[in-house]
């Protein structure tokens, strides 16, 4: 549900592990082209996507007799989405993020929004995270990613399903983890992008990268998650393939800040979402909440927000904890 690249990425990888695979797009232009050329331009430029995708715009053809539904919408549009799919949304069928994002106001993951909107068990919520930049795996990139699932055999499922010869999903049992693994690396890589638009170099990229990865461990750690699933596909795997890639659209809209544009600028420049831009605020409220200090992820809300210049940025490194080794 959501033919941007990501959906459309994921919709070939499981058409070519052999599975016919329905695509929703909500603009008709778009799904035509998909049955008609087999391409979406828009997004995945130059990709021949596979005779057994089809797509649609018509929601209830979309949703009709599906087994694994997997949601590659905004995080802001998804419960306005779900309230008028979930009357298509078969009983039994396990419901997939692949959104990387909080909620605004509630600061609600994507699994919680998911329950709240249709009124389905967490038990059949299941989220895909890892390094993913779709346009490196729509060319048949190896790569690798992770599903959790509260029920083990829904995760095998769609881990058999997504996975293909250039495509290797894993599975834990760490649904909070995978889940915010995704959305909090989104900030780091936004601190990266500024840095890197200022013409720093790698000292500073891998200091706020590690001492980043600290501070979304930590938050985290707080929210239930398991430490280790922060330093594996879904925390430091993500970390790492999002944060110095020109097809990060996180990292491009830090380095657009990093040199000097605003905000309203560099969402208008981006045309697609980068959900770390809409992230900072909710994940900052919920850690003053707990007493989390996140100096740096506090930084980009002062950069995106216009309280800080972004030459000053990671000049207060010295106000993350000081203990770089936890036990």
């Amino acid at each position: 549900m959501g033919a941007g690249s990501w959906g459309t990425t994921i919709a070939k990888v499981i058409a070519d592990g052999g599975c016919d695979v329905m695509l929703y797009s909500r603009r008709e232009e778009v799904a035509q082209e998909i049955n008609e050329s087999h391409r979406n331009g828009d997004y995945l430029p130059g990709i021949q996507l596979p005779p057994g995708l089809f797509a649609t715009s018509d929601v209830a053809t979309a949703l009709q007799g599906a087994e694994q539904i997997y949601l590659a919408v905004p995080a802001q549009t998804l419960r306005e989405n779900l309230e008028v799919w979930r009357e298509f949304i078969p009983k039994g069928a396990t419901l997939v993020s692949l959104i990387k994002g909080l909620e605004q106001g509630s600061g609600l993951r994507m699994s919680q929004v998911m329950v709240e909107a249709t009124g389905l068990p967490i038990e059949q919520m299941a989220v895909v995270s890892g390094p993913n930049l779709a346009l490196e795996i729509a060319k048949g990139e190896p790569a690798a990613s992770v599903c959790a699932c509260p029920d083990v055999e829904r995760a095998n499922e769609v881990a058999r399903t997504c996975s293909s010869d250039y495509f290797t999903v894993f599975t834990n049992h760490d649904l909070i983890g995978t889940e915010l693994g995704g959305v909090l690396k989104n900030l780091i890589a936004v601190a990266i992008g500024i840095v890197n638009g200022l013409g720093y170099g790698q000292n500073t990229k891998a200091s706020i990268m590690t001492r980043g990865l600290a501070e979304i461990t930590k938050f985290a750690v707080a929210h239930g998650a398991r430490r280790r699933t922060l330093f594996g596909l879904a925390g430091l795997g993500d970390l790492i393939a999002t944060s110095e890639s020109s097809l990060s659209r996180n990292f491009r809209a830090g380095e657009m800040l990093g040199r000097g544009y605003t905000k309203k600028e560099v969402l208008k420049r981006l045309l697609q979402t980068a959900e770390g831009l809409s992230s900072v605020a909710p994940v900052l409220k919920i850690a003053a909440e707990k007493g989390i200090e996140m100096p740096i992820v506090t930084q980009v809300s002062d950069v995106i927000e216009g309280r800080m210049r972004a030459g000053d940025f990671g000049r207060q490194l010295n106000l993350a904890d000081d203990v770089e080794v936890e036990s």
